[in-house]
C-alpha cells in the first residue's frame, strides 16, 4: 500500500460491489471487506469451497467476468492492488480495469468507461500492484477478469476529491477527506488506520492500541492530513476504552514538504505544540475546541501517555491552498 493514499474500495468507507455477472462460488462484496483474506480448511457452503473474495463460475462459452466497485468518495486515483491470496487453481489468470465518473450507482455499459488498468497477467495466491494509467477523477471502477475465477481483493489507492464549501471547516484526518496515517511507534492491538475510520469505534479492537509501557516513555501516531489547513478543534475519542485508554494526550502539528513516513518519525519530535497536555478518561469523546494558532498543517501527531487505546481521532479546520 502507498501510505500517501486512501482506499476507496473499502467496505468500512462506504464502498459497495454494485454488479458482478456471476459471483456464484463467492460473494462479490467480499472484494471490498477492509480485513486481510483468509483461507479457513474444511468450510463449505451450498454452492461449494468457501473462498474469502469474489469467485465466478467456471466459463464454459465465449466472453468474460467482471465486477463494478462504487467507491467511496470519488477520487483521483494513482495505483490498484489485485489481491488473490488463498486462490491457488481458481484465480483469474488476467485481468484489466476501467473507471468512469457517473452519478449512477451502477453504471451500465453507457458510461464513459476509461481504461486505467491494461490486461495483466495474475498470478495464484499473490497481490499485484498496478499504476493507475489515468487520474480521474473517478466515481466506479469495474474489475475485468479473463475468463472467470477468483479475486480475493480489490484495493484502489487515491486522493478523495473534497467537495468542501471555501472557507468551511471541515475533519482533515478524516480518510474520506484524504487523511491518511503514516507512522506509529506500536500497533501490538490495534491498528493506526482504525483512527481516521468513519462514525464511533465498533467496539475495542476498532481502534489503535498499543501494548503495555513496561519503561519510560510515551506512544505515538502520525496523521498526514487530507488537506493542509488550520486547526480549530480536535477530539480524541476512546469509545470501548476502559480500563485501557491513555491517562493524558497532547498533539503536535506542522507543515511538511512531501512527508516519508521513515523520515517523519524524527522531525516530528520538534514540531509546534497545537494542542497540550490534557487529561483523559474511559469511553468518551473529549473535544478540544482551544488549540494553539501555529497557522496552517498538513501533519499532526497524536502522542499519548503513557500507552493505550484510542479509538477515532478528528481534526476539525479551515483548508487552505496548499
Amino acid at each position: 500500500m502507498n501510505k500517501h493514499y486512501v482506499n476507496l474500495a473499502s467496505a468500512r468507507l462506504g464502498a459497495v460491489a454494485v454488479y458482478a455477472t456471476d459471483d456464484f462460488f463467492a460473494d462479490k462484496a467480499r472484494l471490498l471487506d477492509d480485513a486481510e483474506p483468509v483461507f479457513i480448511e474444511g468450510k463449505y457452503d451450498d454452492n461449494g469451497k468457501w473462498m474469502d473474495g469474489w469467485e465466478s463460475r467456471r466459463k464454459r462459452g465465449p466472453g468474460h467476468d467482471y465486477c463494478t466497485v462504487k467507491l467511496a468518495r470519488v477520487a483521483h486515483l494513482a495505483e490498484l492492488e489485485i489481491d488473490t491470496r488463498h486462490f491457488t487453481g481458481n484465480y483469474a489468470p488476467a485481468a484489466s480495469v476501467d473507471a468512469c465518473l457517473s452519478r449512477a450507482d451502477d453504471p451500465g455499459d453507457g458510461a464513459d468507461w476509461q481504461p486505467i488498468v491494461d490486461t495483466t497477467a495474475l498470478a495464484g495466491n499473490d497481490r499485484k500492484i498496478v499504476a493507475a494509467s489515468r487520474a480521474g477523477p473517478f466515481s466506479h471502477v469495474r474489475l475485468h477478469i479473463y475468463p472467470d475465477g477468483g479475486v480475493a481483493r480489490l484495493r484502489v489507492y487515491g486522493r478523495p476529491v473534497l467537495d468542501a464549501a471555501s472557507g468551511e471547516s471541515i475533519d482533515l484526518a478524516a480518510s474520506l477527506n484524504g487523511g491518511v496515517a503514516l507512522a506509529c511507534n506500536d500497533a501490538h492491538f490495534g491498528s493506526m488506520h482504525n483512527l481516521l475510520a468513519p462514525g464511533r469505534g465498533r467496539n475495542m479492537g476498532d481502534g489503535w492500541e498499543t501494548r503495555r509501557r513496561r519503561e519510560p516513555g510515551f506512544d505515538w501516531v502520525i496523521v498526514e492530513l487530507g488537506r493542509t489547513g488550520i486547526v480549530e478543534r480536535i477530539e480524541v475519542d476512546t469509545a470501548h476504552f476502559k480500563g485501557n485508554y491513555p491517562d493524558r494526550c497532547n498533539v503536535q502539528a506542522a507543515r511538511v514538504d512531501a512527508p516519508d513516513p521513515v523520515s517523519v518519525a524524527a522531525r516530528s519530535l520538534y514540531w509546534p505544540v497545537l494542542l497540550g497536555e490534557r487529561k483523559l478518561h474511559a469511553d468518551k469523546v473529549h473535544v478540544f475546541d482551544q488549540v494553539e494558532n501555529i497557522g496552517a498543517v498538513n501533519c499532526v501527531r497524536l502522542n499519548i501517555l503513557p500507552d493505550g487505546g484510542v479509538s477515532r481521532l478528528r481534526v476539525y479546520g479551515r483548508p487552505v491552498d496548499a
